[in-house]
């Protein structure tokens, strides 16, 4: 039987709860529910009309209806009168099927029959920038290698602090703050988890983050490339696969402490990895972070090839320890539910059909991609990796070809708003309709 959220409510002197689920764009939506209504609200869901959300709806559609997961819940930690919970959405009595969450569980029901969970976890990456975007906060944060710079770290440290002590008191585990290789740029981690959990976890962080951030009288951006010669967010992720209580990916006797499924699993992210870049990718504004050119300080710690390789950040998959690898194509601001997803459905294929990812490169990819002109590249803007995601018969048939042709129409859709008054071109400036649609992202 389902947990009461009222009884929870009770002891816990929760009075109201975000009754929250994000959309094909990633943005978090949500109704703030009184606890007295909230045991009609976790039976029946609190209403929403899909139209006036990013998805493939119209305003004839019946009402869609989030009904929240109680294994979710996070009572605010800066605001302990409030209950976070994530919500799956349905409609006419049946789950949508666009809805990433949902996209997500279905992705987990595959591997659930295969006796296998994934387990994950992610590296957040965000500016700290002046109320009005115009730069960063810290104006002393200069360095030309500011990665780990204790002084800007600590400048911070109220709000670092309180974003860290939160996840704490949450029981996430985190183990790690630091300032990153852009000014002005930070990244926080917690611990590994199933990936559900993951992925909420990811969602309310960016929200956590961006809300603590005014509460200190700053901003937070998760957009990729907010500065044209900074260091742009990624959103990497740790990827191994569970079964028994045993790592499936780990085998002592490879080089790398990989078995022969990680390597499968491995060659289906790779063979699918342009398709990917739609949702891993999702933004006009991701392209300027994907084969980006060195930045301030050196490199763009974003790939730009499809690649593998051992403990070496220049490729697009790095084996860093046994059992597990990362998977550095994500950007801040990818939808964490399709991020989950799009990795199991495509593993999955590399899982099924024996992909052979093919042999792991040592060289500094930044340098020597030259040397390797038969390596696939990484689509150099959205429209490309739309038409890739178009021509992808294994994302189609692992999410269904409405909810891709849904996903193709709105981002087209977009790009077709930006083209109205702008030209992408990453050798210019960014435009301010990036700025504009992507800085809250």
């Amino acid at each position: 039987m389902s947990k009461s959220l009222e009884k929870i409510a009770k002891a816990k002197k929760i009075k109201y709860f975000l009754i929250s689920f994000v959309d094909l764009f990633g943005v978090l939506r949500s109704k703030l529910v009184p606890t007295q209504a909230i045991g009609e609200m976790q039976k029946n869901g609190a209403g929403f009309a899909g139209f006036a959300t990013w998805l493939d709806m119209t305003p004839a559609d019946a009402d869609m209806f989030a009904i929240p997961d109680p294994d979710s819940l996070i009572q605010i930690p800066w605001n302990k009168e409030v209950g976070w919970l994530a919500s799956d959405l349905w409609m006419n009595g049946k789950q949508v099927k666009a809805s990433p969450r949902v996209m997500l569980k279905e992705q987990i029901k595959k591997l659930s029959k295969r006796s296998l969970t994934m387990k994950s976890g992610v590296e957040c990456e965000y500016f700290l920038i002046s109320q009005d975007a115009s730069g960063i906060a810290d104006t002393r944060d200069i360095q030309s290698k500011p990665c780990y710079d204790q002084s800007a770290l600590m400048r911070r440290y109220d709000l670092i602090k309180e974003i860290c002590d939160s996840m704490l008191s949450l029981g996430w585990g985190p183990y790690q703050n630091d300032h990153e290789d852009a000014n002005g740029q930070f990244e926080m981690n917690w611990n590994y988890d199933n990936c559900l959990v993951t992925a909420d976890r990811h969602t309310f962080f960016k929200f956590m983050v961006k809300s603590l951030a005014e509460k200190h009288g700053l901003r937070a951006t998760f957009m990729p490339k907010p500065f044209e010669n900074l260091t742009g967010n990624g959103c990497h992720a740790h990827v191994s696969l569970w079964g028994s209580n045993n790592n499936k990916f780990l085998d002592k006797g490879d080089r790398f402490g990989l078995s022969k499924i990680a390597y499968h699993f491995l060659g289906g992210l790779m063979k699918n990895a342009q398709s990917l870049a739609a949702f891993f990718n999702p933004t006009l504004n991701s392209y300027r972070r994907i084969n980006a050119p060195p930045t301030k300080s050196g490199a763009s710690w974003s790939p730009s090839s499809i690649s593998y390789t051992g403990n070496n950040r220049t490729h697009m998959i790095r084996i860093p320890d046994p059992g597990r690898f990362e998977l550095r194509l994500m950007d801040g601001s990818v939808n964490p539910y399709l991020l989950q997803a799009g990795i199991i459905a495509s593993g999955l294929y590399g899982m099924e059909n024996k992909v052979d990812p093919g042999q792991p490169l040592q060289c500094n990819m930044y340098t020597d991609y030259k040397n390797y002109p038969d390596l696939s590249r990484l689509p150099d803007d959205l429209e490309d990796a739309l038409e890739k995601l178009a021509e992808n018969r294994v994302l189609k048939e692992a999410f269904g070809e409405d909810v891709i042709n849904s996903y193709l129409k709105l981002k087209k859709q977009e790009i077709d708003e930006f083209n109205k008054d702008e030209v992408f071109d990453k050798r210019k400036e960014i435009t301010e309709w990036e700025r504009k649609n992507t800085l809250d992202c």
